[in-house]
């Protein structure tokens, strides 16, 4: 992603392995204390509720909805990029916490599968950037992806390139205090045993997995089976679409998480586009409710 003249000018113009190295806080007491009986709290991914809002409708919407969180997409209306200077990127930090709201941290687009040694280097430079840009705004997180295999490619050379750039980007997130998250995504590489594979490669405690609720969840043994293959390197994010989609167990996946004790944060990376945002993630905000209650 370039850094434009043009990010910086937005920006303006918008301005009014291991958990325990995570370092994101608890609740603040601007906001309803969460259920006694789940560790868990709810928030947002930006991706797609919240791309066309910039920070302060961003911060106003989950203040009004009861969402404790957010993760930062790159790229959306938001405008927090590697471009900030430090006097702006402290004024994020500020914002979010005047807000009460949560920097869990960014969703970035870099990914390492890449035949071309350079593009690697490439998103890995990338992802080190991302890393500065949210110690600086208070994050405490940097998510990435795996994104698929190459045509031609052993698969097994595309996993441990994989994991040996994770473990690098890992290790420089430890310096910086912020968790390396990696998304389950792309074909092929959404398949947990793959997952499971590439973590046997990035090894470092700093790199950690994002379940991303996605329909390879339920393939081979099922979604428990799959889940165990990976939740011992779970970080502190975990993506679910609309919490009312019939089409993924999410109160089962719930479940699971509890049985867990999981930490973490639940992001919304919805799907729909409903005409009023806040109104919907209420409705998703109270869904959750009900299931880390059932």
């Amino acid at each position: 992603m370039p850094h434009t003249t043009s990010s910086r000018r937005h920006f303006l113009g918008t301005t009014a392995a291991a958990a325990s190295i995570a370092a994101w806080s608890g609740p603040t007491a601007s906001l309803a204390a969460p259920a006694p009986w789940t560790k868990m709290q709810l928030g947002l991914v930006t991706y797609l509720w919240g791309e066309h809002m910039d920070l302060p409708t961003l911060l106003a919407s989950c203040q009004q909805a009861g969402l404790r969180g957010v993760e930062l997409r790159t790229q959306h209306q938001h405008g927090v990029e590697p471009v900030l200077t430090a006097e702006q990127r402290q004024e994020v930090k500020q914002r979010f916490a005047d807000s009460g709201i949560q920097l869990v941290g960014y969703g970035s687009n870099a990914e390492f599968h890449a035949n071309d040694p350079a593009v690697v280097r490439q998103n890995i430079d990338q992802t080190k950037e991302f890393i500065r840009l949210m110690h600086d705004c208070g994050g405490s997180g940097v998510k990435v992806k795996p994104n698929g295999f190459v045509k031609d490619i052993p698969r097994e050379k595309t996993i441990e390139q994989i994991g040996k750039a994770l473990n690098e980007v890992a290790e420089y997130g430890y310096n910086y205090g912020q968790q390396i998250r990696v998304e389950v995504h792309g074909k092929g590489t959404s398949e947990l045993p793959v997952i499971r594979d590439i973590f046997q490669i990035a090894s470092h405690p700093n790199v950690t997995v994002c379940w991303n609720s996605n329909g390879e969840d339920l393939a081979g043994a099922g979604l428990e089976a799959n889940f165990q293959m990976v939740k011992d390197r779970f970080g502190a994010t975990c993506h679910v679409r609309e919490l009312d989609d019939q089409d993924y167990p999410y109160a089962t996946l719930m479940k699971l998480l509890r049985a867990m004790d999981y930490e973490g944060w639940v992001l919304l990376e919805c799907r729909t586009k409903p005409d009023d945002k806040v109104a919907a993630m209420i409705r998703q905000r109270q869904l959750f409710e009900q299931l880390i209650a059932g």
